[in-house]
């Protein structure tokens, strides 16, 4: 089969025109592709930490929710210890009656800060001065001991004593504590 000119240009322009839809095929079509899934694969594999991230911190909190009834009867076991109304009033007094109970007459007790507990929202940090001019030492020891373990939310921070030059048996101790409040 012989062809004649114008059925060779219509097979080179049938050619060509093939040609040029598969470059547009690879070029336009299967390239933006081919792309969009190397990028889509990059960002799958920039997630996976993200998402080990995530799963650690719901599995953080489906634990806190777990431990939230506990959590919740601590804080009312702490609300409860703590009585109502400003701590300047009635923390002086019961430390002062405390201490008498223990056979100690004179103690003296002064704000010294308070502080936002971190740990605990809602509540804060008081820092108090307890002073016992003159008082035997171990017999203000024991007293100090007995009100840490009746009195769970106070914290001794530092104890001074200071032995009198006149009588060797009594001595000036000051006392620093925290105790717990709510806000």
């Amino acid at each position: 089969m012989k062809l004649n000119k114008e059925q060779k240009q219509k097979l080179a322009l049938g050619a060509m025109l093939v040609v040029g839809v598969i470059y547009a095929y690879f070029e336009f079509l299967l390239g933006p592709l081919r792309g969009a899934e190397q990028a889509a694969i990059y960002s799958a594999n920039e997630l996976e930490p993200k998402i080990a991230t995530s799963l650690a911190q719901i599995a953080k909190v489906a634990n806190l929710k777990a431990k939230q009834p506990e959590a919740n009867r601590y804080m009312a076991q702490i609300k409860a210890m703590i009585p109502d109304g400003s701590p300047i009033a009635w923390f002086p007094p019961r430390l002062v009656e405390f201490f008498k109970k223990h056979g100690i007459d004179k103690v003296a007790a002064r704000l010294n800060n308070e502080t936002v507990e971190k740990e605990l929202t809602g509540f804060r940090r008081l820092n108090w001065g307890v002073e016992a001019p003159h008082v035997d030492f171990i017999k203000f020891a024991a007293a100090l001991s007995a009100l840490e373990n009746a009195e769970p939310l106070i914290e001794i921070q530092s104890i001074d004593a200071e032995a009198g030059r006149e009588n060797v048996g009594v001595q000036r101790v000051a006392v620093i504590l925290n105790n717990l409040m709510n806000l």
